[in-house]
């Protein structure tokens, strides 16, 4: 692993897994709020991100 400008793509699956972590522990212990919101947006995002660089 250098430093040549390529991300793999399986680092935003597993950045996007620990958000989905995240937002399931902020969702049990405070419900539905704005960072909740925000890590499960965040979530999404990664996710997606991970879809583009994989098959696109």
């Amino acid at each position: 692993m250098g430093i040549d400008g390529v991300i793999e793509p399986i680092y935003f699956l597993i950045t996007s897994i620990g958000f989905i972590i995240l937002s399931f522990i902020q969702y049990k212990k405070t419900g539905k709020t704005l960072e909740t919101i925000y890590l499960s947006i965040l979530a999404v995002f990664f996710i997606i991100c991970f879809i583009i660089l994989k098959f696109y």
